[in-house]
């Protein structure tokens, strides 16, 4: 048990919160490889750098990390952060569910198709 009164341990562990502002899409129908081609070239970039990169990649991915990247602006917003000062700190996917489905083959075998996911998150933080 940790010591000290319960006011004294939620104020600690309200002080340890993290203060950036971030969006997380699950379950997105895209395997983390070519998710994280898209989530490298806007790595580090300040946000409408990100999104101007985003508007004109030709992927798949592109325009799930768009959405979720304008979804992060918003959160940033309600935690009264200035838009203009946002850049991605962070990006990354992780590996989700994969869904097993089955392809008829020749004298009658069947060979497994892998159908992955992944779950990708941006966080973001001022200059």
């Amino acid at each position: 048990m940790a010591k000290g009164h319960r006011s004294q341990i939620k104020r600690e562990r309200n002080e340890s919160k993290d203060n950036r502002a971030s969006a997380k899409l699950s379950y997105a129908r895209v395997s983390v490889p070519k998710a994280c081609f898209v989530l490298d070239a806007i790595r580090g970039k300040d946000v409408k750098t990100a999104l101007g990169i985003l508007a004109y990649n030709p992927r798949y991915a592109s325009g799930l990390i768009e959405k979720l990247i304008k979804s992060a602006i918003a959160n940033a917003e309600v935690k009264n952060m200035d838009p203009d000062k946002l850049y991605v700190e962070e990006c990354y996917a992780n590996q989700g569910p994969i869904m097993k489905r089955i392809q008829p083959r020749a004298r009658g075998t069947a060979y497994r198709i892998e159908k992955r996911m992944c779950h990708i998150t941006v966080v973001l933080n001022e200059r």
